[in-house]
């Protein structure tokens, strides 16, 4: 029974902290509701970090990939990745307390796993889901690997993962993700359950179809951010910027090489796994400066202070809240020509594109912005700051995604 008569809002992902991207989205659009007068719940994988939660007591139990379990623990957690039966079970609890609206998934795969849909299915709660990556569609999220931009899969042949090893280099885990997406496939659990799939990039709605989702399945819905949280300074500084994850598909090498030969000024701000060989890649290159990790004040200030921000990436990129970050404390962006990227920047207005991977390329358009007049450059940002704020704002995204709850037949009154 609804006691308060509001709408109710069942929110599911891996983890109840900021981990990353979606992670985010799936905290801010549970914020967001909630704001709205909603009352919510979210359903996650227990884990040392998480914000506190009042629904924690329902969570699953966690799985983490890097620490070390014995034989008879791995065996257990490859059941899980391919079927949760611990998800579905906690799940089902909190649903005999907690009757919501709708349901809206976020990243749940391996560490919930999709067993969670056919339950929400089963007691009649309509459900979406964000396609955060590329996960329904390739088993190894990005289709992407050591080879560069990979669509093997597409036709239905999964021994691709396995064989190019598409999953950290692992044999054992590529096979085990194989096996996971095979029979998925065959239940169709995610095309099955979901009502619809939500895309925050067109491209990611295109590249869905390819692979043979239903193009009526697919709602496009863009990322957003709250303008009026960032400060903007549209002075131009003196070096580009890059900050996020440091991961071959993320094309920093190539942001890298152009830089040394221009001889410009780089700051890199993050973290991850291709560190080592990047810091080795810059070598003499006086003009490189890894700063690790920042966040908060310490990031958005780096961002402020920048000439422009650079997105290299060289696997398909959904729609980068990067892109809308840099946009919102007025600095132009320079991105790569590829996947969601493409549709984000207005070239000569917003920022430039450039051919992913191409070294050259990327060096002109470091050049352009190098030479350009500072107050070119100031107009740049303020019309970058301004396209956020007319395209990918909050109260947009709210009313959007409303709109698509409300298509499901869900009558939504706040009381």
């Amino acid at each position: 029974m609804k006691a308060s008569g509001k709408p109710r809002l069942l929110s599911l992902n891996t983890y109840n902290y900021r981990r990353g991207g979606s992670d985010a989205a799936f905290l801010e659009n549970d914020r967001l509701f909630s704001s709205h007068g909603w009352d919510t719940a979210v359903f996650t994988m227990h884990h040392p970090k998480n914000e506190p939660s009042p629904w924690s007591e329902y969570f699953a139990e966690e799985i983490e990939f890097g620490f070390k379990y014995s034989w008879w623990q791995r065996l257990v957690m490859a059941g899980r990745i391919i079927y949760s039966f611990d998800a579905r079970k906690k799940l089902a609890r909190l649903l005999d307390r907690f009757h919501p609206d709708v349901a809206h998934a976020h990243c749940i795969y391996h560490h919930l796993s999709p067993s969670i849909l056919p339950l929400l299915r089963e007691r009649g709660i309509p459900t979406v889901m964000t396609a955060h990556d590329l996960k329904v569609a390739c088993p190894a999220y990005k289709m992407y690997n050591h080879l560069g931009i990979c669509e093997r899969c597409k036709h239905g042949n999964l021994l691709n993962v396995a064989v190019h090893r598409c999953l950290h280099g692992s044999l054992g885990l590529s096979s085990l993700i194989m096996l996971e997406s095979t029979v998925h496939r065959f239940l169709r659990i995610y095309e099955g359950n979901l009502d619809r799939m939500i895309v925050p990039s067109r491209f990611y709605g295109e590249k869905l179809a390819e692979w043979g989702w239903p193009r009526n399945k697919l709602i496009y819905i863009p990322n957003y951010v709250d303008a009026e949280r960032y400060e903007p300074q549209y002075r131009p500084g003196d070096y580009f910027l890059y900050f996020g994850r440091l991961a071959p598909e993320k094309g920093v090498d190539t942001l890298i090489q152009a830089a040394a030969r221009l001889g410009v000024r780089l700051k890199i701000a993050g973290a991850g796994p291709s560190e080592t060989a990047l810091r080795s890649l810059s070598g003499q290159a006086g003009g490189v400066e890894f700063l690790g990790h920042r966040a908060g004040d310490q990031l958005w200030r780096l961002v402020r202070e920048a000439r422009a921000i650079v997105l290299p990436s060289k696997w398909y990129e959904n729609a980068p809240l990067s892109v809308l970050e840099g946009y919102a404390s007025g600095k132009p962006v320079i991105g790569a020509r590829i996947g969601g990227i493409s549709e984000m920047v207005r070239v000569g207005e917003t920022g430039f594109l450039f051919e992913s991977g191409d070294v050259e390329d990327l060096a002109k358009a470091l050049q352009s912005v190098t030479t350009l007049p500072d107050g070119r450059l100031a107009e740049m940002g303020r019309a970058a700051r301004q396209f956020v704020q007319d395209r990918f704002t909050r109260q947009q995204y709210f009313e959007r995604t409303l709109d698509l709850y409300r298509s499901l037949g869900v009558q939504l009154r706040v009381q």
